[in-house]
């Protein structure tokens, strides 16, 4: 049974910087691609950026040059580093098994204020 727990969520002044965690269960963590994704206000869900099995990553060009991410495959956990939050980055963060799959994580909420 495949499970996905965000945590680190929470809020933040503009300017500043999060760390979001995703830790994995019931998959073969190394061999997959994880995902990160994102829900604001009265938006669809967008991708943010994804990282490979071999460490490749790939952003939005919203995110691209503030927020990393990495993985640890001995913990089983993908990250989401996030600097230089802007208040229009607040949004429900969810990490995905891949970019093609219906397994998702519950979301963590991640607000920055003005």
């Amino acid at each position: 049974q495949v499970q996905l727990v965000e945590s680190g969520g929470g809020l933040v002044q503009a300017g500043g910087s999060l760390r979001l965690s995703c830790a994995a269960s019931g998959i073969i963590f190394s061999i997959n691609t994880m995902a990160w994704y994102r829900q604001g206000p009265g938006k669809q869900r967008e991708l943010v950026g994804y990282i490979t099995s071999g460490g490749g990553t790939n952003y939005a060009d919203s995110v691209k040059g503030r927020f990393t991410i990495s993985r640890d495959n001995a913990k089983n956990t993908v990250y989401l580093q996030m600097n230089s939050l802007k208040p229009e980055d607040t949004a429900v963060y969810y990490c995905r098994l891949g970019t093609m799959t219906n397994y998702w994580g519950q979301g963590t909420q991640v607000t920055v204020s003005s």
